[in-house]
């Protein structure tokens, strides 16, 4: 009996050590301690008697049965966590360092170590190149070396080969070099201190209350931003609290900074520009009494330019190598240099004085619109190209893609290329504020691709995004929207890469189909999925249709007593018994003529307008002729399309199933439900309420409304700026 229970308690042993301790892939830990329980096993068997082994092969059944019923209760699922960084972790590649191992070498030296599959690597600081993050990767005999001028440049090789193996590319006897477009490639973050995100659909700031700060989730951000070369991160909301600079949050500051430096990740804040007016830190009702503050943040009063010198001292002897900060002025209610007599550029000029000694820089918003125009579009243009040439050279002016608001679709800013004498960035927006939040899937590396295809990336110095990242387990609230984070990093390093490609890349990586037919599937899907969301939300030129200030669902009827034309969709549609659209021709606003003139004259031109744009810039008759249809059949069966396109994707979709990871397979299958439902509540809402103006029928090849036009009418959502609605919340509410 005694032999029975030591057979017992190896069994357990066995049962503990192998079944319990699950690795992060699933895989069961075979420990020394363990294998040796087991050859006590065999050996003690050896002398039982039959019915003492009968009771083990029944306790071994027993064993085998608990262990399969446990691990598939302890296995990690896929939940997108690792974003596309799904590599060996436990490898032990050779890799050499020539020059001084810093924590950076140390990174690039360890991911190397247990990713990479081939042969010696050899990292070498020291070279030529113009940018210091720029490298080389030479191959030779199946052995890589890595060299930059910088551990960072080094780093980013690092990342950049072990990118050529996941998605299989050849990489024998290879020689390649890369340098970034851009010195700044930066994430915008519009987080709030109370750990809020502002248009945010991802849950709480990784950053910020009221959730304790998860150095290794930072340090997991900034290996993700690595990865795809992104090198700076603002880590705040543009509408900027005061209480960012208070020191206790500064410190906080340095605690991130910290994390990321080794990635090659530098902190950015956005501040508020009247941080230095005593009246603007009120808390509980009380304003401070903090004797450093002021009565003005007038940029002109030598007080205050004097309180921002010492801010930016205090900053950087806490984070020595800060990028400098983000500010939007004179803008939504913001303060600004506006609210004293004085410019845009003296407003910037005064905080690029503040941080020039310590090589800081001012990426000042164009984002600017007041009540003097009857075109919005027209705002960033007028205001700040009388100013080009006013800039000192540590400011950059960080312009919106589109002249409007992140549209679906809009076309490029014509502040692009204006300012010849004045730095200038894009803004983009990864976040899906207009674009069905991160329940909708819309690849946007064909929006950026087709903004780069009229903005040349030589006019610019750099590329910034509002981030799309949250606490939410996957971190963008919707696997398939990580496309977009790891797409504006591909082509803020390097624009020339097609949409296609980085689609491709981000596939292979992420969710790693079993089959090349589930792969082209599920590429083809992310390539199309834009276009639909424009088709069956705003096509043809139309813009800002939504639903009240939470951006979801249809709204082109809404109007409110007290508030601007400009935040109203008939502001931007214009319907009437005549046609539809902005007529923003040189008859009309002419804003075309801010543009370039070869395409001011094209645009102009109804005939020649291209048709994406069309109701962006012309008032169009129902009856106009598009390709030998009337403009309204012409609308209607874009709206038709993208509903089809959202049922096409999900045949695509639930084609690959099985060839990716099922639990990744379901929640999308949930979210491209919910997107089939609002594209046809798009699609109804939209047509039956221009439908009211034109008289005209639905082509017969488009289907009937689903829904009552007055019954969409009294839709209210309940949304704010913050989250985004569960299929179940827009089941009950429409």
């Amino acid at each position: 009996m005694n032999r029975f229970v030591q057979v017992f308690f190896n069994i357990v042993s066995f049962f503990y050590c192998n079944v319990t301790k699950v690795g992060k892939n699933g895989f069961f830990t075979m420990h020394y301690f363990v294998f040796c329980r087991i050859l006590v096993i065999f050996a003690l068997l050896l002398n039982y008697n039959p019915i003492t082994i009968k009771i083990f092969y029944q306790m071994k059944k027993f064993l085998l049965t608990s262990m399969m019923l446990v691990s598939a209760g302890t296995m990690v699922a896929e939940n997108g966590h690792d974003l596309w960084l799904k590599m060996p972790s436990s490898h032990e590649t050779p890799v050499t360092v020539k020059g001084s191992m810093t924590p950076t070498i140390e990174i690039a030296k360890q991911e190397l170590q247990a990713a990479w599959l081939g042969k010696k690597v050899t990292l070498t600081i020291g070279g030529e190149a113009e940018s210091p993050e720029a490298f080389s990767i030479e191959i030779k005999d199946g052995k890589p070396v890595i060299q930059s001028k910088s551990d960072v440049g080094v780093l980013y090789g690092a990342y950049h080969l072990l990118r050529l193996q996941a998605i299989g590319a050849n990489v024998k006897d290879t020689t390649l070099t890369e340098s970034p477009a851009f010195d700044v490639r930066i994430l915008n973050h519009w987080d709030n201190l109370d750990g809020t995100v502002e248009r945010g659909y991802a849950g709480p700031s990784i950053f910020w209350a009221p959730t304790p700060q998860q150095p290794e989730l930072i340090r997991e951000y900034a290996r993700a931003n690595a990865s795809v070369g992104i090198n700076a991160a603002v880590l705040n909301n543009v509408n900027a609290s005061v209480r960012m600079l208070d020191r206790d949050y500064l410190e906080k500051v340095k605690a991130f900074a910290d994390i990321m430096r080794p990635y090659g990740v530098r902190v950015y804040l956005s501040v508020n520009f009247a941080s230095p007016m005593a009246k603007a830190h009120v808390r509980n009702g009380i304003a401070s009494t903090d004797p450093t503050l002021l009565d003005t943040a007038d940029p002109l009063d030598p007080r205050v330019q004097d309180w921002w010198n010492k801010k930016c001292n205090e900053i950087y002897s806490l984070v020595p190598d800060f990028g400098g900060f983000l500010v939007k002025a004179n803008s939504e209610g913001q303060p600004g240099p506006n609210d004293y007599g004085r410019s845009h550029s003296e407003g910037a000029n005064m905080l690029a004085r503040a941080l020039k000694p310590h090589g800081g820089i001012v990426m000042w918003r164009s984002f600017v619109y007041a009540a003097n125009d009857p075109d919005r579009a027209k705002q960033a243009y007028q205001e700040f190209k009388p100013l080009d040439g006013e800039f000192d050279d540590n400011v950059i002016i960080q312009i919106k893609n589109g002249p409007v608001d992140f549209q679906p679709r809009e076309p490029f800013t014509p502040l692009f290329g204006a300012l010849d004498k004045t730095k200038e960035m894009v803004e983009f927006q990864a976040t899906q504020e207009y674009l069905g939040h991160s329940n909708h899937i819309a690849y946007l590396g064909t929006m950026w691709e087709e903004f780069y295809s009229y903005v040349e990336p030589e006019t610019l110095v750099a590329a910034s995004a509002v981030a799309n990242i949250g606490r939410n387990v996957n971190w963008c609230g919707n696997v398939m929207a990580q496309s977009n984070w790891y797409a504006f990093g591909r082509q803020s390093w390097d624009p020339s890469v097609s949409a296609e490609t980085i689609a491709d890349e981000w596939v292979k990586q992420t969710l790693q189909p079993k089959t090349a037919e589930a792969q082209h599937a599920i590429v083809d899907m992310l390539m199309r999925s834009r276009e639909a969301v424009v088709d069956y939300m705003m096509p043809m030129g139309l813009h800002h249709q939504f639903a009240d200030n939470h951006h979801y669902g249809p709204g082109p009827w809404i109007t409110h007593k007290n508030t601007r034309l400009d935040w109203q969709p008939p502001y931007y549609h214009k319907a009437d018994a005549k046609g539809l659209g902005f007529d923003r021709t040189t008859k009309g606003t002419d804003a075309v003529s801010q543009y370039p003139a070869y395409f001011a004259e094209k645009i102009n031109n109804i005939e020649t307008c291209p048709e994406e744009f069309l109701l962006w810039f012309h008032h169009v008759a129902w009856n106009h002729k598009i390709g030998g249809e009337t403009m309204w059949n012409r609308l209607c069966h874009h709206y038709q399309n993208g509903v089809n396109e959202v049922r096409e994707m999900q045949k695509q979709w639930q084609s690959v199933s099985g060839a990716v990871d099922p639990e990744i397979h379901a929640a999308i299958t949930k979210k491209l439900d919910i997107q089939l439902k609002d594209a046809i509540w798009w699609k109804d809402g939209c047509l039956d309420y221009f439908q009211t103006f034109s008289k005209m029928p639905y082509p017969a090849d488009v289907e009937p409304s689903q829904h009552n036009l007055e019954d969409l009418k009294k839709v209210l959502l309940g949304l704010g700026v913050y989250g985004c609605p569960s299929g179940e919340m827009l089941d009950s509410w429409r």
